[in-house]
């Protein structure tokens, strides 16, 4: 294992575009949070987002499309090239190959997903007060030190690795950067999409089993009851897709020739 972990982080080191792809995700994020915020001003009550951690979160729609393209790459750049034989060859239990990689695009999520979340919730401490959203309306500076906040901070960093993970598995079972991509970016917005068009109950399970809908409520931090899923349930169901897509990956890169 020790060896494929060396291998795989080679590999990701000299991945084409991975380490601008890596500040894209701190970037993006940062800047979409920090321009969202920007753009809402707290002047009436009607006219507030009733959370601001989520509102300071926003950039994570977007940041983990880069998320995942990142981690297709990570498995498609060797099968485009054919170097995915070297890496069989090298290394013959296929699985261990498999592990190797996620904990390798696993790390570098983490790795980002931390700066770009962190960055985030400084923007909105930074920009929301001058917006309105100060304790005199009834919004507290954010803070980490508030466990919800916490929470919400923790979790969206482990939503982003597991979107990482659920990428890694789609881009194993189908071989094809274009394909994968697809995939989970039809995974992850079309739920969304959907949802309100089903109708009042019908679109509450939608978004109870999307794997962006439900994992997103994890961000949540105000009216919990509210929500379709609550927030720990929700990011356990983008846990159990991403937990599927790597069991098919396993057993397809076993079953497959290179």
């Amino acid at each position: 294992m020790i060896r494929a972990l060396s291998a795989e982080w080679a590999k990701a080191r000299t991945l084409p575009g991975a380490g601008w792809l890596l500040l894209g995700i701190v970037v993006l994020t940062v800047a979409v949070s920090a321009a969202t915020s920007a753009a809402l001003s707290c002047t009436s009550s009607a006219a507030c987002h009733p959370d601001i951690t989520q509102l300071s979160l926003t950039g994570t729609d977007l940041d983990q499309a880069v998320v995942a393209v990142i981690a297709v790459l990570a498995v498609t750049g060797e099968y485009a090239t054919g170097m995915i034989r070297v890496t069989l060859a090298a290394v013959p239990r296929r699985t261990v190959i498999l592990t190797a990689k996620a904990i390798v695009v696993t790390l570098l999520t983490l790795a980002a997903g931390t700066l770009a979340v962190l960055g985030s919730l400084l923007a909105g401490r930074l920009i929301l007060p001058g917006q309105g959203y100060t304790p005199a309306h009834g919004y507290p500076d954010l803070s980490l030190a508030d466990p919800a906040v916490l929470r919400a901070t923790a979790g969206t960093v482990l939503y982003l690795a597991l979107i990482a993970l659920l990428s890694l598995g789609v881009a194993t079972c189908v071989r094809d950067a274009a394909a994968g991509i697809g995939i989970v970016l039809a995974l992850l917005y079309l739920f969304p999409i959907l949802g309100p068009l089903l109708g009042a109950d019908l679109g509450r399970h939608v978004q109870q089993i999307g794997p962006m809908t439900a994992g997103l409520a994890i961000q949540a931090t105000v009216n919990l009851r509210t929500l379709p899923i609550a927030p720990w349930a929700g990011l356990g169901v983008l846990a159990a897709w991403s937990a599927a897509a790597l069991l098919a990956a396993a057993l397809l890169l076993r079953l497959r020739d290179a």
